[in-house]
């Protein structure tokens, strides 16, 4: 099964928008690994 290319896409660009990292070494992190700077940083939206 792949992973929707359209949440990569929101992946990427979240994890770009707030960390100003290249989209290659976005792409490069492994999906569980994302997912937690994605969850980091709604948790420091939330403070």
């Amino acid at each position: 099964m792949t992973y929707a290319a359209d949440r990569l896409h929101e992946e990427v660009a979240y994890l770009a928008f707030h960390f100003h990292w290249p989209l290659d070494q976005i792409l490069d992190l492994e999906h569980a690994d994302r997912l937690r700077y994605i969850d980091q940083i709604a948790r420091l939206g939330g403070r």
